[in-house]
């Protein structure tokens, strides 16, 4: 059964018309998370979630000082400030899929140095094609990072923490269903990743729609503890309220993370925190 969400954090609601246990093995530089005391269920699990980093060498790296990897570094920094057990980046972490060797390089390290667990939803702008970033490069090597669609199916375990998120990784640049069918859940927290275009009711008769729809039904059907959207810029919530569903919105526009607070008690809290910024 899902939790009860406690929403700290405005809803907007109204104003919007294959499976892998996560390794426990030390990464490369032997830089380890803290370790987590006594009893995961006695503990609060904390997740931070963005979205639509847009790594790239051209808008996103202009807006940063001429880093492009800027946003993707102080998303990290700003969920190690924050004691995430788990960061979820929720889509188009990438711009594109034809970015430079060296650039992917440097934001590989950035993942394999956060000391936490990552985990990575392809979205419409970086698709898990043959020839995408995360086929290339290092992206993928770290054992704290974990790629749906590529390093793994549909979902991954983190026995340690009772936790299990899954999500549609997007496989190329055509129209498909972000959420598609829920999964039971087979632990007891469980977090649901999608990234596409929310509308309460869409109408799938009508060939002038939005790609990548997202519904209130399909939401309610996860059942989940909280659904991570991405592709949107901004921060939002959607949904009907069943179930706690957020947009994190890009940092570069939003400034923030959504940090979700999985009580040990059962409720769930979630609420935006600044993003700290380091200078570009």
């Amino acid at each position: 059964m899902p939790h009860r969400p406690v929403v700290l954090y405005p809803s907007s609601a109204n104003n919007v018309p294959g499976l892998k246990v996560a390794s426990k093995r030390s990464r490369i530089n032997d830089s380890k998370p803290p370790a987590r005391s006594g009893n995961a269920s006695d503990a609060d699990l904390i997740v931070v979630h963005s979205s639509d980093l847009h790594v790239d060498d051209e808008y996103t790296a202009q807006l940063n000082g001429g880093d492009g990897t800027r946003g993707l570094r102080c998303v990290l920094e700003t969920a190690r400030a924050a004691a995430a057990d788990v960061v979820i980046l929720a889509g188009d972490v990438f711009e594109h899929n034809r970015l430079p060797l060296k650039l992917i390089e440097r934001a590989a390290r950035l993942l394999e140095d956060a000391a936490m667990q990552v985990v990575i939803l392809p979205g419409n702008h970086d698709p898990a094609i043959a020839e995408s970033v995360y086929h290339r490069g290092r992206v993928c090597e770290p054992a704290n990072v974990h790629v749906l669609g590529v390093t793994c199916g549909g979902s991954v375990v983190f026995p340690e923490l009772e936790l299990e998120i899954w999500g549609r990784a997007h496989r190329d640049y055509d129209d498909m269903a972000p959420l598609g069918k829920s999964r039971k859940r087979s632990t007891r927290w469980q977090i649901a990743m999608a990234h596409g275009h929310y509308e309460p009711a869409p109408d799938m008769e009508t060939m002038l729609r939005p790609s990548w729809l997202i519904s209130d039904a399909e939401i309610a059907a996860t059942g989940a503890d909280y659904v991570a959207l991405g592709h949107w810029n901004r921060a939002v919530r959607v949904g009907n309220g069943t179930v706690p569903a957020y947009y994190s919105g890009s940092p570069d526009l939003a400034k923030t993370v959504n940090v979700v607070r999985l009580k040990a008690t059962g409720l769930v809290r979630t609420r935006r925190r600044k993003i700290e910024w380091d200078p570009s």
